[in-house]
């Protein structure tokens, strides 16, 4: 988290799904006379590594290791980003830059795109998900570092890039120029109508603009006749602690305490209240979230839970309270350093324990969680309405419902798919009906679809023999036990490609379990709003 009332701009990264927020500070000018013998020892190890070891020395990687190592024995948050990983933050956190529109990551040597936002350069000309870079300008990108690739796809606005592209099914390599422009990275993923009453808002992370984005969907969804919120906040790192009380605060009346934060630096110990009049206060709300859901997620849920405003339904989130300060070093590089921790308003700090080495904590995402998790006696709490809450362990759900991939909880074959992306690269196999974006034919039919179309069961055999030419083994216990999840997951992920995220989202929406189990609740929503609303008149008596 960062400081609400930083002047300066704000700054994020992402940790093993715990995100970071702070703010940015000067960097520190330290007299050589103050520097204590602990800095001397430093910096004499490394004169002695550049004088006399036998090997080549890179100065700034020692640098930039040791710094690492030094910040990765405080905790599991504070951390060290070099020049470019510092750049990609700020971007992030921004929301926009210069270029195509595509994340990519190097994959067996070759330059591969790994997503793509739709509405970009990228997008409109064609590319897809697990298309290989292999040319950029001429030049062969066998073996090029990602690093390497950005530099020639990135420029200024409105020049062209020639690229050319090896995707699965052609022979060819598809040639194509790509105008650069500008990205805009979103944080509202998708916004939609579920039924004629009930809006849906997917926030996916905190940036400088998500207040604004959640405003505009907000008013949408009204427009549309929205009259009760699924608010979803699964698998949201976190981010900018601004953006998380200015989104609280769309849904809590004026004067509600948000969240405290209590440290060691200046200002640190603040106190964030509701500031704003909102329309949306009376809106009956479910906030979904699970094992995923860290850091700025946690604070909005937290408000939520302790006001008695939303119920909370889904997994208990990731529990992560503390909060980062970023300082950009020299080179172009930062720091993020743990300075402060959040509470809750019912003073929860839902921060979990971590070991020695880290491991059991940052790999919390992968185990089961135990719903009977017996609380200590100093951990409890009380919302508004006087209903229990604990500390010391993330948000608890108010109903439960373990739901960790896109709200299914498969088997673990089932999660395997997922994970080695085998819905993905099947999603390949298809194009959509008239899209005439890319004009070189393919070595094979691929087969068109229609938004309409419906996973039936040769497209589940068809699957079912990309599976095995990965050489997965397949459990057909866990298979007919996993169908279901099976059958969503490949029309998600055909949809993400062929039709867009919004589409790929509602028609998710029809299967996710989570997701359909909230919608049954609202009346126990409405009604833990009303026992709110009189905790609130007792306490003004």
């Amino acid at each position: 988290m960062r400081s609400y009332r930083s002047a300066s701009a704000a700054a994020f990264t992402v940790v093993f799904c715990a995100f970071l927020g702070g703010m940015y500070g000067r960097s520190a000018l330290v007299a050589q006379d103050q520097i204590p013998d602990q800095y001397k020892v430093f910096t004499s190890a490394l004169g002695a590594i550049e004088g006399t070891y036998v090997g080549e020395v890179e100065s700034d990687r020692l640098v930039y290791s040791a710094i690492a190592g030094m910040l990765q024995t405080l905790d599991p948050h504070s951390s060290f980003m070099d020049p470019r990983s510092y750049a990609q933050m700020r971007e992030r956190q921004e929301g926009r830059y210069y270029g195509l529109g595509i994340s990519i990551q190097v994959v067996d040597g070759g330059i591969t795109v790994f997503s793509i936002f739709e509405g970009s350069p990228a997008y409109q000309k064609g590319l897809r998900r697990g298309d290989v870079i292999a040319q950029i300008e001429g030049k062969d990108t066998k073996g090029w570092t990602s690093d390497a690739a950005v530099r020639q796809l990135r420029g200024a606005r409105g020049t062209p890039v020639h690229v050319g592209i090896r995707r699965a099914g052609y022979d060819k390599l598809i040639e194509l120029d790509v105008i650069r422009d500008e990205i805009h990275i979103p944080t509202v993923r998708a916004a939609f109508m579920i039924d004629p009453t009930t809006g849906y808002i997917l926030l996916s992370d905190f940036g400088e603009n998500t207040d604004q984005e959640l405003g505009r969907a907000l008013r949408d969804l009204t427009s549309a006749g929205m009259r009760r919120l699924v608010f979803d906040l699964r698998n949201n790192p976190g981010g900018a602690l601004d953006q998380a009380i200015r989104v609280s605060n769309r849904f809590l009346p004026r004067g509600d305490l948000i969240v405290y934060t209590r440290g060691r630096v200046p200002n640190s110990d603040q106190d964030y209240r509701a500031s704003q009049q909102s329309e949306f206060t009376r809106l009956p709300m479910i906030a979904l979230v699970n094992r995923n859901s860290a850091s700025a997620s946690e604070i909005v849920s937290g408000a939520l839970q302790d006001h008695d405003r939303a119920l909370i339904v889904g997994e208990t989130t990731f529990g992560k309270a503390l909060v980062q300060s970023v300082y950009r070093v020299s080179g172009g590089a930062g720091v993020a350093v743990t300075t402060a921790r959040y509470y809750t308003p019912s003073g929860r700090l839902i921060q979990r324990p971590w070991d020695g080495s880290f491991d059991e904590y940052l790999t919390y995402t992968l185990r089961e969680q135990d719903p009977a998790r017996v609380h200590r006696a100093e951990d409890l709490k009380f919302t508004d309405a006087g209903r229990r809450v604990y500390s010391g362990g993330g948000v608890e759900p108010d109903r439960r419902l373990d739901g960790p991939t896109e709200g299914f909880n498969p088997t673990r074959f089932g999660r395997t798919l997922f994970a080695r992306n085998l819905f993905d690269t099947f999603a390949q196999r298809f194009s959509r009906a008239g899209d005439r974006r890319i004009t070189a034919s393919p070595n094979g039919p691929l087969r068109e679809l229609t938004p309409e179309f419906q996973v039936t069961d040769a497209v589940l055999a068809e699957f079912k023999d990309h599976v095995q030419e990965s050489r997965l083994k397949i459990d057909e216990e866990a298979w007919k036990q996993d169908e279901r999840f099976i059958r969503a997951m490949i029309r998600f992920e055909i949809d993400l490609d062929l039709f867009g995220a919004e589409a790929a989202r509602r028609n998710l929406a029809r299967q996710d379990p989570q997701l359909q189990h909230a919608i049954t609740l609202f009346p126990e929503a409405e009604a833990l709003m009303r026992l709110g609303d009189s905790a609130v008149k007792r306490a003004a008596r």
